[in-house]
């Protein structure tokens, strides 16, 4: 990016005659009106002529809200994802290029693979370009062709046949790429950045009145993207990280006074160290971002340490790595920032071993810590099944919106539904673990570790529960809402 924040796009609301408010998705009609539809391939698609109602009714919505009180507000609901009957681009028309930008992921080939199978398959479409090296493949001409013999087994290797990069995002350079090559179609895989520079593609291409769907699927490992249900790699992530645990619980469990000290990928939110610690079942303390905890004194951390080293002999901690950043931060040097503007974070891991060790020999009493990080073992691994079927969901909903003619958009499961979301949507906020939910108090049920947090964390964690209840109540940052717009 080049450093001026991208404008928030005014947000497109429509009301329904039941009271709930649509917030829709632009579409390349909103300026180009004149665009011809034609009929959806899919109809003529053998493969698909038993589905009954195979066709999304244009009015079907998905609510962001599934659990609301009788007398509260709706909540907001969005576009269902899936085929229309009528589509903007025909197939010998379509050029499309596939970008992947920032880090590894679990499942990034899945979603390359499907992408391009679904256009060819579903659509017949038959030129699709694989952009190399993140956003700055698009201007250093590093392109290669994407077919579906190409990509037929890449969903079995970890990482992106593309590569990918950080930062590199030159509006202009990008937007006069797309031009150039005659590309109509842009497929922009990654995180809460990657999508502000999609969303900055799709204002220039407006700007330029170019017939250009630009289209995102969200990604990051940490789950932190915010209104989805979850973000694909998560669950094989999870299944990973057990690995490295069940070595710690080894290692700890075969050691006089034995502590297995495992850090995993969560940045700013702790939902793989949270989610891996509950499904392990063998985790006796996890250390988030979102809940501060403190080492000395009654209810610390090391107290607890030596607590359950009296009752069991050994244990097993799991910290996340954003977790006790402003602990460490007092003696140790600021890191910095990355290419994408992300916190160099400083490495808990090694400081809280060391503060472990310190403590425990300046009480004379001996113990066997094993430190373990897997941080980036478990990014570059394949999507497991589960996953593997996320994101064919995920691409192939967003290969049927861009034929639509939807754009400036990302794509997500929503209350289990796949629905078209506006990209300043997931880019606004970061989704992180609420400390005053169940799922939180199930995971200190299970650890049976303190809470660490005083009153004031309480509190404010109830503050940040409030402002996500809003959002979730329907609360755009635009709320002007219009009594009919375009809805197919």
């Amino acid at each position: 990016m080049d450093g001026t924040p991208p404008r928030k796009p005014e947000a497109k609301l429509a009301a329904g005659e039941a009271g709930y408010v649509l917030e829709d998705v632009p579409h390349v009609s909103d300026y180009l009106p004149d665009l011809p539809t034609y009929p959806n391939p899919l109809q003529d698609n053998t493969a698909y002529s038993v589905v009954k109602q195979y066709f999304v009714d244009p009015d079907d919505t998905v609510c962001q809200k599934i659990v609301v009180h009788k007398d509260g507000p709706r909540g907001n609901h969005f576009r269902r994802a899936g085929p229309r009957q009528r589509v903007y681009f025909e197939p010998d028309e379509v050029h499309a290029c596939i970008v992947t930008c920032g880090g590894l992921c679990p499942g990034l080939n899945t979603v390359i693979r499907e992408i391009v199978c679904g256009l060819s398959d579903m659509y017949g479409v038959t030129k699709i370009l694989g952009i190399q090296g993140g956003y700055r493949g698009f201007y250093a001409r590093n392109t290669i062709d994407l077919t579906p013999k190409s990509v037929n087994d890449i969903h079995k290797r970890g990482g992106t046949i593309l590569g990918s990069s950080r930062g590199g995002h030159d509006t202009m350079k990008i937007v006069d790429s797309i031009q150039y090559r005659g590309i109509n179609q842009v497929y922009v895989i990654g995180g809460d950045g990657s999508q502000r520079g999609a969303g900055v593609i799709f204002e220039e291409v407006r700007k330029r009145g170019l017939k250009v769907a630009v289209a995102g699927i969200p990604k990051t490992i940490d789950n932190d993207i915010p209104v989805i249900d979850k973000s694909f790699g998560f669950d094989s992530a999870v299944e990973e990280a057990q690995r490295a645990i069940n070595a710690a619980h080894v290692e700890a469990g075969s050691a006089d006074n034995g502590i297995g000290l495992v850090k995993l990928m969560g940045r700013y939110s702790g939902f793989i160290a949270h989610y891996a610690t509950l499904a392990s079942r063998d985790v006796d303390c996890c250390l988030i971002p979102e809940s501060p905890f403190y080492l000395e004194g009654e209810g610390g951390l090391f107290k607890y340490i030596e607590k359950r080293l009296k009752e069991n002999g050994h244990m097993v901690i799991v910290v996340a790595e954003g977790a006790g950043q402003k602990l460490i931060a007092e003696n140790m040097k600021e890191m910095g920032q990355d290419a994408s503007g992300n916190a160099l974070l400083l490495d808990v891991g090694l400081w809280l071993s060391q503060k472990i060790n310190e403590h425990f020999k300046k009480n004379k009493t001996t113990i066997n810590l094993k430190y373990i990080d897997p941080t980036y073992m478990i990014r570059a691994i394949p999507s497991n099944a589960s996953d593997n079927v996320y994101c064919t969901l995920l691409a192939h909903s967003v290969v049927h919106g861009a034929m639509a003619g939807y754009t400036g958009f990302t794509v997500g499961q929503v209350n289990g539904r796949h629905c078209y979301i506006p990209l300043y949507r997931i880019t606004e906020k970061q989704n992180k673990v609420s400390i005053t939910d169940r799922m939180w108090a199930r995971l200190l049920s299970s650890t049976n570790q303190p809470s660490f947090l005083s009153k004031q964390d309480v509190d404010d964690a109830k503050v940040e529960d409030e402002r996500t209840a809003k959002l979730l109540d329907g609360s755009p940052s635009n709320p002007k809402v219009e009594d009919k717009v375009r809805i197919d």
